[in-house]
């Protein structure tokens, strides 16, 4: 009844009171119900299924340092015998529920790829009778570049979902944070750990302002300041610092992405923001880890420090995400402030054609009915 209640205040503002209030709060509160049942329902189903993934009987379980059985699991289904995208996927399939199509959006490549993938990783545990075991703890290491991947993908669906009429999955992000403090307990000493946990607190630290009373997006020049959790951002702070320390001149992913949300957490205002400390942080990362996402961030970060046409020259250069909708968005955008109306309406209606989640449909639809 209590979620049923929060639905009631974030929808009867923007869709109107129904006319029997009663029976509309007892209908989703009996659907949040079941929803919870069927979940629960499916843990053990999801526990055997990766059972039957791996050849004979599981091992007995060694004297681990790993704790907590999901963690545990992902570490076991991260096996460096398979490829790193395959140990991803598997894992946030098998063990995090996210469905196939939810992958295949995180990691930008089409449903059917990603089915394949999972397929194909399935068939080589069988064949290469891969044992399912939970690694010992000097074999850990070696899994933690994809347990950190499969932290992050769970978070960044929960952050933006892909699927469904709330824009943030509270249960996927509050879960990926259990992993990750679980992780920096377990690994106090790798600066990447240090690195991931700081970037999903300074991420989720903005949670409160990110949507508004009717449940739309909020960018983030317009969001409250004042809401973030400050807490957070001091704590995540001292993370990022010390994950820095530790890297002894070279930081990784994790750790240069954090060192930009503290940029964004950190500036007083969004006209304050240094973006030149963040552009040159992009570059350093397309350097670390090079994806046309990482530079379509950087081509937003140019866009503010030298103009929208500096900012659509590096977009306009960027390939490989034309099912993208974040591209053709940035481009929009971009076109937008460069007075391009025309071609800025064009890159919308593309966006819109990438079947965006139903609140980034509203906000793209509202900035082309701006358009005229």
């Amino acid at each position: 009844m209590q979620d049923a209640a929060v639905v009631a205040l974030e929808r009867w503002p923007r869709d109107g009171v129904p006319d029997d209030p009663r029976a509309w709060l007892t209908v989703v509160a009996r659907h949040r119900a079941l929803d919870r049942l069927r979940r629960e329902a499916k843990r053990a189903g999801k526990e055997a299924t990766t059972l039957d993934l791996f050849d004979g009987e599981p091992s007995p379980m060694p004297d681990t340092v790993v704790r907590d059985d999901q963690l545990r699991l992902i570490f076991t289904c991260c096996h460096p015998a398979l490829a790193l995208e395959a140990r991803v996927a598997l894992s946030l399939r098998t063990l995090c529920g996210l469905s196939t199509a939810e992958i295949a959006r995180a990691l930008l490549v089409p449903e059917a790829t990603m089915a394949k993938r999972l397929v194909r990783a399935k068939g080589k545990i069988a064949g290469a009778h891969i044992p399912y075991r939970v690694p010992a703890d000097h074999e850990l290491p070696d899994r933690l570049p994809a347990v950190l991947g499969v932290v992050y993908l769970v978070f960044t669906e929960g952050h933006t979902a892909s699927s469904g009429d709330e824009l943030v999955r509270v249960d996927l992000c509050d879960e990926a944070l259990r992993l990750a403090r679980l992780l920096r307990e377990l690994l106090p000493d790798e600066p990447e750990v240090a690195g991931l946990l700081a970037l999903l607190m300074l991420t989720d630290a903005r949670r409160p302002t990110r949507v508004d009373g009717a449940g739309d997006l909020v960018l983030l020049a317009d969001q409250d300041r004042s809401r973030w959790d400050r807490a957070a951002v001091d704590e995540a702070g001292g993370l990022v610092a010390e994950a820095l320390r530790r890297s002894a001149g070279a930081p990784g992913p994790y750790q240069l992405q954090a060192a930009i949300a503290a940029c964004h957490a950190t500036s007083p205002t969004y006209e304050a923001t240094d973006w030149g400390q963040i552009a040159a942080l992009y570059r350093l990362l397309e350097e670390r880890a090079p994806s046309p996402v990482v530079t379509l961030n950087r081509a937003v970060a140019v866009g503010q420090r030298d103009g929208p046409a500096a900012g659509l020259a590096v977009v306009d250069a960027v390939e490989g995400l034309e099912r993208f909708h974040l591209w053709h968005a940035t481009r929009a955008d971009l076109l937008r402030r460069l007075d391009r109306p025309a071609e800025a309406a064009d890159a919308y209606r593309a966006a819109l054609a990438c079947d965006p989640s139903p609140a980034e449909r509203r906000f793209l639809h509202r900035r082309l009915d701006d358009l005229g």
